[in-house]
């Protein structure tokens, strides 16, 4: 297994601090950290992707600083790209500085100091957040148009930003279940949909290798594929015009996959309808109801359709995981 973890909790209360201060101040960009906090609850989860490294931190309210004397002992070469899943940090950089909450992102180098302050309230758990270290050297973005980025509020509700942290956050839940082999594959998206988000931040996206932006369009498309599901005009000419490529383009990306745009659509729909009919809080819903929840319009077809696909009726795969019941 890839994945290491550690915990303050086993830990006597007065070692708890020092021990978190040592294990991160050892890290691939070592800082020196300081807190006030009475009771230091933290969790370090370590994920090497390859050439990539993602690491999971919860934490109280803490400094952390790179100083001058720390990058002049060894400098890496590195970003630290973090998501900020809860708590609040500020981070500042050269004369930039960012305020971040849940759902920003930020970028800061190791080639020159930085500073970075967290804070929670009481009782929220401590602050969170996924750290990915990215090599400069494999970063396909000029560092003088990175430098616009750093210590900057960006955002991970729209576009690729979306797209990474929605990544992100798969790649730490799976993280326990990963051997050395899957890390390898997913260090070379990680680092695709990074380069990526950090392009359109620098808006240097046509900097990027061919097939890291195909391999990008790719992600936008799975990522338009599952917000629009319950669409029923979503077909491959609706993929294709909203993405501004033509149906032959469409299809020529998915030459690898092992299925349709089509078919694709059509699995992600019954998988849907699967899920939702086994769900004791949908059960006041009809099978209709919940097929056309899913785009799915048709009661014959969808249910020859599902029963295809899972070998029973929509209506007994309901019976069997709620018991009897209104269809």
């Amino acid at each position: 297994m890839a994945y290491t973890y550690f915990d303050t909790a086993g830990l006597p209360q007065e070692e708890q601090f020092t021990w978190w201060r040592e294990a991160v101040g050892r890290g691939v960009a070592p800082v020196h950290i300081t807190s006030d906090a009475d009771r230091f609850e933290g969790s370090i989860g370590a994920l090497p992707l390859g050439r990539l490294h993602l690491t999971t931190m919860r934490f109280p309210e803490l400094c952390s600083e790179r100083t001058s004397a720390l990058v002049r002992q060894g400098d890496p070469e590195s970003y630290e790209l973090a998501l900020i899943l809860g708590g609040s940090m500020a981070v500042s950089q050269g004369r930039s500085q960012a305020r971040l909450g849940p759902g920003d992102f930020a970028m800061w180098s190791s080639s020159s100091p930085y500073r970075g302050v967290a804070g929670c309230e009481p009782g929220d758990g401590g602050s969170r957040a996924i750290v990915l270290n990215l090599p400069r050297a494999l970063i396909p973005v000029p560092e003088s148009r990175l430098r616009g980025v750093l210590a900057h509020t960006l955002s991970a509700g729209n576009g690729m930003g979306r797209i990474l942290a929605h990544y992100l956050v798969a790649v730490a839940g799976e993280a326990r279940e990963l051997t050395e082999q899957d890390c390898a594959r997913l260090g070379v998206t990680s680092l695709d949909l990074a380069a990526g988000f950090l392009a359109e931040r620098a808006d240097a996206a046509a900097r990027l290798p061919t097939e890291t932006r195909r391999r990008l369009l790719l992600a936008r498309i799975d990522l338009f594929l599952q917000d629009n599901l319950a669409d029923p005009r979503l077909d491959p000419a609706a993929v294709a015009a909203h993405h501004h490529i033509s149906l032959r383009q469409l299809h020529h990306l998915f030459r690898d996959h092992h299925e349709t745009v089509a078919a694709s659509i059509r699995r992600r729909r019954l998988e849907g309808c699967h899920t939702d009919l086994a769900d004791p809080a949908l059960r006041h819903m009809s099978v209709r109801d919940i097929a056309l929840r899913w785009g799915l319009g048709g009661p014959e077809s969808f249910s020859r359709a599902f029963r295809a696909t899972y070998g029973v009726p929509p209506g007994e795969h309901r019976r069997a995981a709620l018991g009897p019941g209104p269809l």
